[in-house]
């Protein structure tokens, strides 16, 4: 499985996991063209040199995915270098740990917006040039919370939603032979942002961060009609590609 040749667009790609699957993507071959909100702490730009230094070339740009105009400018700029977006992934994502008596009514719209309309905007700018040329993969992140009543009531009703999403487009696209639209459903990934959260808790299941670099990779190198309209979580990765090492 092979990437070379390809372009990824990556949202929210400066830490955690989006920087993973951006990583990911640049083992196989791909260019990256990575974006996110924060762009003056630096992390973004370590991401880039990481990137680079496995061989891919790269563009980092900052904008909101809430705001239509900084989504078609991000892809915009992406088609302006690369000529073209191969692989998108509507990473970008926020949350908030307060219940849902002490979550401010303006926490619960950002939420809705970066994780649902961040989604829909970036896959409406980008899916256009993707069915010009007959090909593309679009790799939304859902999370277990999707399913799991535990937590963070806003986050999970958005990746419901993101999973919803993802199934009703690829059924829209389902004619569309060359165009894949998928989703993938990390349990809790032992990032930074995750364990900042979890101190004190048990996190002995939570998952390896290497899985997620390398998945979303092998379904971007996929046969689009074997992986669109499907909800990935570990078990049926596994199941397709085998156990990541």
């Amino acid at each position: 499985m092979s990437l070379k040749g390809k372009v990824a667009l990556v949202t929210g790609a400066r830490q955690g996991l989006g920087k993973s699957i951006s990583l990911g993507m640049a083992e196989q071959g791909a260019d990256l063209v990575i974006c996110d909100r924060v762009v003056d702490d630096g992390k973004l730009t370590e991401t880039a040199g990481e990137i680079e230094e496995l061989g891919s070339k790269t563009l980092s740009l900052g904008g909101d995915i809430t705001i239509e105009d900084d989504v078609n400018n991000i892809v915009d700029k992406a088609l302006e270098k690369f000529g073209k977006i191969d692989v998108l992934v509507n990473n970008a994502g926020v949350t908030a740990q307060d219940s849902f008596l002490n979550l401010p009514y303006r926490r619960w719209r950002l939420i809705l917006s970066v994780n649902l309309d961040g989604t829909f905007l970036c896959s409406k700018v980008v899916l256009p040039h993707m069915l010009e040329k007959k090909s593309g993969t679009i790799i939304n992140v859902s999370s277990i919370l999707a399913h799991q009543i535990r937590m963070n009531i806003g986050y999970g009703v958005t990746k419901a939603g993101v999973e919803r999403f993802t199934l009703g487009l690829a059924h829209e696209m389902r004619r569309e032979e060359g165009i894949a639209i998928t989703c993938i459903r990390p349990y809790f990934v032992k990032t930074d942002i995750v364990m900042g959260f979890m101190e004190g808790r048990d996190t002995s299941d939570f998952e390896e961060p290497i899985i997620w670099q390398k998945y979303p990779a092998m379904l971007a190198g996929s046969d689009p009609q074997e992986i669109t309209g499907k909800i990935w979580d570990k078990a049926a990765l596994e199941e397709k590609f085998g156990k990541v090492e």
